[in-house]
């Protein structure tokens, strides 16, 4: 059974060994305890029998007027616990809560362009790339950042016309 609760400080330590997984960018644990005490809605981990964690999420929301929305910044589901839809469930959490809670125009977040199995699950979940971001993880490899509209965009704005719309560096970027 996999209970999916709000994620809480005393869990830090726990995750700590998923955060190293080798497919999300490496972020700073002080990048992930701010937005933590930002975005405390947007931070939920799964967690299976005897409290062992499977997986978490971490997002966020950004920008302003109709560049609003939920940003993911870390999916990560443990080896074992992969291709039981717990990444979908996760994603479909913040998904909720952008569109119901913060009222976003849109979704968004970056795959490795080499994470095939994350790549076919986003486009499975409606999202579409936006945009290619070069040297994205690690100044190594590239990003994709993919798109998926909220009910609030009913026009579907965020999204109309992407698919590759630009590419950008990110090691040069101002």
């Amino acid at each position: 059974m996999t209970t999916i609760n709000i994620f809480k400080l005393n869990r830090v330590i726990r995750f700590v060994i998923l955060v190293l997984a080798k497919l999300i960018r490496s972020n700073s644990m002080l990048d992930y305890m701010t937005c933590l005490a930002r975005w405390p809605d947007y931070f939920h981990v799964a967690e299976g029998s005897v409290n062992k964690i499977m997986g978490y999420l971490m997002g966020k929301v950004e920008e302003q007027g109709e560049s609003w929305h939920g940003h993911v910044t870390a999916v990560t589901v443990a080896t074992e616990y992969r291709r039981q839809q717990l990444a979908k469930k996760l994603m479909n959490l913040l998904e909720d809560i952008s569109d119901k809670i913060d009222k976003a125009y849109f979704v968004d977040l970056f795959v490795r362009a080499s994470n095939t199995p994350a790549l076919k699950m986003s486009e499975k979940s409606f999202y579409i790339i936006s945009a290619m971001v070069l040297r994205y993880y690690s100044g190594e490899e590239d990003g994709l950042n993919m798109r998926k509209a909220s009910s609030r965009d009913v026009e579907n704005k965020s999204i109309t016309g992407l698919s590759l719309a630009f590419t950008y560096d990110f090691l040069t970027r101002d």
